[in-house]
């Protein structure tokens, strides 16, 4: 095997940190593979912070960034429940506008309770008793 080109392995050894950090900051990876002899890797991360936490990982392990490419996006609905918000408990007769009253004093935020937990709900109609919704 050529003594430039790396395996995936020697990448993931390498950048061990930087892959604890994506994990530790909720980035969701869709792509992590050697492509023209360099570590590639695409993600999502769910806050600004989130992904500035990443690039700080990778220059500390390789300023010159000279063997990986990173493209990470941000999608805010993807943040955690722990620090997006707290969680609502759904009782009979609820709907999303009547929970954004209770939350927010406007029952035309329901949309905010609906991108929060689109990994649970595929319409804001149809929301269950006894779903766990994070209000945010």
């Amino acid at each position: 095997m050529d003594t430039t080109s790396h395996t995936l392995d020697q990448y993931k050894q390498k950048y061990e940190s930087l892959l604890s950090v994506t994990e530790q900051q909720q980035i969701h990876l869709q792509n992590l593979h050697v492509q023209d002899n360099k570590l590639f890797i695409r993600g999502v991360a769910p806050s600004v912070d989130a992904k500035n936490r990443f690039w700080d990982e990778l220059k500390r392990i390789n300023p010159r960034a000279d063997d990986i490419t990173a493209d990470i996006t941000v999608d805010t609905a993807l943040a955690p429940s722990a620090s997006s918000g707290r969680t609502y408990k759904v009782k009979s007769g609820d709907t999303l506008s009547r929970i954004s009253k209770e939350f927010y004093g406007d029952p035309n935020q329901y949309m905010k309770i609906f991108e929060a937990n689109r990994d649970k709900l595929s319409n804001p109609d149809r929301i269950q008793v006894g779903q766990e919704l994070v209000v945010p």
